[in-house]
C-alpha cells in the first residue's frame, strides 16, 4: 500500500519535473530559504503532488526545488513534514523515501533543536554522530518495503562517517565551531519537559527536536548515505529561564543563516 502511494507520488513528480539528483536536502526551521539561493530549475508545491502529505507549520514553505549547487544536482524538501502534525510515520518519512526513487544517493538533513549539552549555546551548530528514537514509532514499523529495502535493516552507522569527515573539514574552512553529538527526537509539538531534558541526557543526548531521526532512519533503510546538521537556537527546557517558544526558534537560526548557507554549499559539493 505505502510502495503504491510512493510510486504514485513518484510519477506525479516526473509528469511535472524531468530532474534527477545526486543528493538531497532537508531544510528545517529558520533554515528554508538555502533553497531559493541555488541555480533553480524546476519548483513543485507539495499539494501538487497526488497524495503527498504537505507541511502545515509556519516558516516550513511546503515544496520541492530543483536545480544545480554550483554542479551538483540537488533537490530540497523546502519545509518537512513532522509527526505531530497528524501524519502517521509512513507519510512523515515519504518525502525522504522519494527523493531517494528519484535518484538522490546521498541526503544532508537540517534542523532547529533545544540544546541538552551544557557547553552548547544557542547559535551553535552540531554535527549529528548519531541519534536515539526512543521517544517516537519507528518509520519502518508494518510490512517491510522489500523494493526499498530488508526488513531488519544495520544502523550501527546511521550517520556516514565520510560525509561526517567532510562536514569537519569544511566547517573548519568555514570558520564554524562544529559541534557534535546525539539527536534525540521526541514527538512534539510540545517542548520537552525538564524532566524528559534530564531523561535525553541521561541516555546521552546533546541535543532534542521533533523530526529527521526517523528520516534518517528510513534513509538508511533504502541505502542512501545520510549526514545530519542541528542548528542549536535555544537551550532546552529547565537549562535556562526563559519560556521556549517558536519565535525565538526561528530568530536565532536566521541570525546564523548565512554561516549555515556557506557550509551547505560546501559540504553537498563534496558529498
Amino acid at each position: 500500500m505505502m510502495y503504491h502511494k510512493l510510486r504514485t507520488c513518484l510519477a506525479s513528480v516526473k509528469e511535472k519535473v524531468d530532474f534527477r539528483p545526486e543528493a538531497a536536502l532537508i531544510l528545517g526551521s529558520g533554515l528554508g530559504d538555502y533553497a531559493d539561493e541555488i541555480d533553480i530549475t524546476d519548483t513543485i508545491e507539495y499539494s501538487e503532488i497526488e497524495g503527498f502529505p504537505v507541511s502545515t507549520v509556519k516558516g516550513h514553505k511546503g515544496r520541492f526545488v530543483f536545480g544545480y549547487v554550483e554542479k551538483t544536482p540537488v533537490v530540497v524538501m523546502q519545509g518537512r513534514v513532522h509527526y505531530y502534525e497528524g501524519y502517521p510515520m509512513p507519510d512523515v518519512v515519504l518525502p525522504t523515501r522519494l527523493m531517494g526513487m528519484l535518484g538522490a544517493k546521498k541526503i544532508l538533513l537540517t534542523n532547529a533543536a533545544g540544546g541538552i549539552n551544557d557547553t552548547f549555546k544557542p547559535g551553535d551548530f552540531m554535527m549529528i554522530t548519531d541519534h536515539i528514537t526512543t521517544g517516537i514509532p519507528s518509520p519502518l514499523i508494518g510490512p517491510n518495503i522489500e523494493e526499498l529495502g530488508t526488513r531488519f535493516p544495520d544502523m550501527s552507522e546511521v550517520y556516514s562517517n565520510r560525509l561526517c569527515n567532510i562536514i569537519r573539514q569544511y566547517a573548519a574552512e568555514c570558520g564554524i565551531d562544529m559541534k557534535e553529538g546525539v539527536y534525540v527526537q521526541f514527538t512534539g509539538p510540545n517542548y520537552e519537559t525538564p524532566a524528559e531534558v534530564r531523561l535525553a541526557k541521561s541516555w546521552g543526548g546533546d541535543a532534542v527536536g521533533m523530526s529527521t531521526a526517523c528520516e534518517a532512519m528510513a534513509a538508511r533503510h533504502m541505502g542512501l548515505e545520510v549526514c545530519g546538521i542541528s542548528c542549536i537556537t535555544n537551550l532546552a527546557a529547565g537549562l535556562s529561564k526563559q519560556e521556549l517558544n517558536h519565535k525565538e526558534v526561528q530568530e536565532t537560526a536566521d541570525r546564523v543563516a548565512n554561516s549555515f548557507k556557506r557550509l551547505v554549499t560546501r559540504i553537498v559539493v563534496n558529498m
